[in-house]
């Protein structure tokens, strides 16, 4: 059969490489087209010897926030129309959306008019914002594989009959890469240095880099007793992060492409809000969550969700309570990132408070198998009349 999938982010990337792999488990002669990145890019080369082909690459396509979505709108507008056309020539099967929701349900409306059948892939956050989204959602889509426990109860009382809770894929990545038993890079376990090491995850798009990156370094030049990694991805390059480092800051290193083998190595981090944070709490690594974006688009989000949400990451939604802290907007600054360094990285208590709230957490999202379920859905869409 055809598949035609869409991711347009990291995080999407990721999942969209296990789920490709599940998908060629049970459809072994399955072509495929997709939008994504590096992950899904080598889980098709792997198994499909041609089969296969990326159409865009996630690093054209990752603008996030209202400011940011317009700057770039005429990017965003040539892509949608690309990927119409582009579908319409293949003719697949089924059309496979992953998360991405700004674009992807765009895309779906067009799919569902033409006569394809429509499987989306990580539920848009529409419990928080956007409700009004639903009702398209329901018309247009065969079923929605959603990956939070939480999300349960929402399209329960939302009358969403083809909603499938299909549990969380990180659970299945991060199983999967310690099954692997990678080896331990030298940058994170040098010979002759026993600093503890601590983890800066400042996001994958420019836009968090550039407000994220400078504080963090600031952090780590003020304590020297530490050695900081910062994770990067090989797509923008170590010398794009180089510009953030002072020259004399000396205990800052970049690993590129290996955030997990950098969150297994670390004491402590400090997290973008986002998949992140919850990767974070499965590897049980004392954690700060951050996030800053455009005050314009800050101040329409806050607006619209909140009276809805009480906390941007998802390990405190999952939890629904402050297990980890969470600095915004203006609360992430040098002072107040110092304070709760001090506290994740110097109170014991605090550390296996966290660490036990963490394990809870990943109780609750069940067992692995996301992948092979969603694949399964994907299959039986694929294959209706």
């Amino acid at each position: 059969m055809k598949y035609y999938i869409i991711a347009g982010e990291a995080s999407g990337d990721l999942h969209g490489g296990n789920l490709i792999r599940a998908l060629l488990a049970k459809d072994p002669d399955a072509v495929i087209r997709f939008w994504g990145g590096d992950n899904m890019e080598q889980a098709a080369a792997a198994a499909l010897q041609g089969h296969a082909v990326q159409v865009r690459h996630i690093r054209d396509l990752a603008f996030m926030g209202i400011v940011e979505v317009l700057s770039h709108l005429s990017a965003v507008l040539g892509n949608i129309r690309f990927c119409k056309h582009d579908i319409l020539e293949f003719r697949p099967d089924v059309v496979v959306f992953i998360d991405y929701p700004g674009f992807n349900l765009k895309i779906a409306k067009f799919t569902h008019d033409h006569g394809f059948r429509n499987v989306h892939y990580i539920s848009p956050q529409i419990w928080a914002w956007k409700k009004g989204r639903i009702r398209p959602m329901r018309r247009n889509l065969d079923s929605l594989c959603y990956i939070l426990p939480t999300e349960q109860d929402f399209y329960a009382h939302n009358d969403f009959p083809q909603a499938l809770y299909v549990g969380h894929p990180l659970l299945d990545e991060v199983q999967r890469y310690r099954a692997a038993q990678p080896k331990e890079d030298a940058v994170l376990a040098p010979a002759g240095d026993d600093r503890k090491l601590i983890a800066l995850l400042p996001g994958s798009r420019k836009q968090e880099l550039r407000r994220l990156l400078p504080i963090m370094v600031q952090l780590a030049a003020n304590h020297p007793e530490y050695r900081f990694a910062i994770a990067g991805m090989s797509l923008l390059g170590k010398d794009y992060y180089r510009q953030f480092i002072p020259t004399n800051v000396a205990n800052v290193d970049i690993v590129l492409d290996d955030t997990y083998g950098l969150l297994a190595a670390a004491y402590a981090g400090i997290i973008c809000s986002g998949t992140a944070t919850l990767e974070t709490a499965l590897f049980r690594l004392p954690q700060v969550v951050c996030y800053q974006c455009n005050k314009i688009s800050a101040a329409i989000a806050r607006r619209l969700i909140a009276s809805r949400i009480k906390y941007i990451s998802l390990v405190n939604l999952i939890a629904d309570k402050p297990v980890v802290c969470e600095l915004i907007q203006d609360d992430y600054n040098l002072q107040r990132l110092e304070t709760e360094f001090d506290r994740i990285t110097s109170h014991p208590d605090v550390r296996q408070s966290m660490m036990d709230e963490y394990d809870r957490v990943a109780m609750q999202l069940g067992g692995i198998g996301a992948s092979q379920r969603t694949a399964d859905e994907i299959v039986r869409v694929a294959k209706q009349k």
